[in-house]
C-alpha cells in the first residue's frame, strides 16, 4: 500500500480491522483504493463479501473475486488479520 492511496474506513462492530484493496470499477464506486472493515475475527470469504455488500450498498450486485496473499480464494477460505486481501472485478480485454 502506498502513501498516496485513499482509504475509506467503515466500522461495523466486529473484532478485527481489515484493510482491503479494491480495483477497477469497484474503487470508482467507493471513491478510494482501499476499504477498512471492522469485521469478526477470522471471517470466511463469504462473510467478508456479505459485510462488503452490507456496508457498501453501491457495490450490491457487483461481481468480484477475492484474492488473499495474491491468490484467488473460494468463499470457504478463512481470512486472518495479517492477510493481504483484494477485491478484483472481472476484467476484459484482448
Amino acid at each position: 500500500m502506498d502513501g498516496a492511496s485513499a482509504s475509506v474506513p467503515f466500522k461495523c462492530g466486529g473484532g478485527i480491522m481489515m484493510d482491503i484493496m479494491v480495483f477497477a470499477g469497484l474503487k470508482e464506486k467507493i471513491g478510494g483504493t482501499h476499504i477498512t472493515l471492522d469485521i469478526k475475527n477470522e471471517p470466511t470469504v463469504k462473510e467478508l463479501k456479505e459485510t462488503v455488500y452490507r456496508q457498501y450498498p453501491a457495490l450490491e450486485g457487483d461481481v468480484f473475486q477475492v484474492a488473499c496473499n495474491e491468490s484467488f480464494v473460494k468463499d470457504t477460505h478463512i481470512l486472518s488479520k495479517t492477510d493481504e486481501v483484494a477485491l478484483i472485478p472481472p476484467v476484459s480485454g484482448g
